[in-house]
């Protein structure tokens, strides 16, 4: 694994929206999914507003795995868990970002019902 330069942290975190793509179990990439993303300190995070059944989602569950482009950044990366204690510093991050929306449409990205739908986006090498 390696690790977000800063400029990567900026530049993804201040893109209104990334791209993600999973891999499919032969090692090629899905097609891009459009999403919101967010900095929590020097971690990006994306949730899923439409639940756990989201295909998007349950494919990057699967895989572990994928890219994503951001900000003129592209990166391949892995997909994990949100470490305990961060999703109020996401909520957050998503309200500073996304609350021009209105709350309904950012309502659906915070809260106790979302948290356990966040995945952290860790920079990972290419593979080969």
């Amino acid at each position: 694994m390696s690790e977000w330069t800063t400029d990567e942290l900026d530049r993804i975190g201040r893109a209104e929206e990334l791209k993600l793509a999973s891999l499919r179990p032969d090692g090629s990439l899905r097609p891009y999914v459009t999403m919101w993303v967010v900095r929590a300190g020097d971690d990006l995070y994306v949730r899923s507003a439409y639940g756990p059944d989201n295909p998007w989602y349950v494919r990057a569950r699967a895989s572990g795995a994928g890219r994503i482009r951001a900000g003129g950044v592209e990166r391949d990366v892995s997909f994990a868990d949100a470490p305990g204690g961060v999703h109020l510093a996401i909520d957050a991050a998503y309200h500073a970002k996304y609350d021009r929306y209105g709350a309904s449409t950012v309502g659906s990205m915070v809260g106790d019902q979302i948290a356990p739908l966040t995945i952290r986006l860790l920079p990972r090498a290419p593979a080969g």
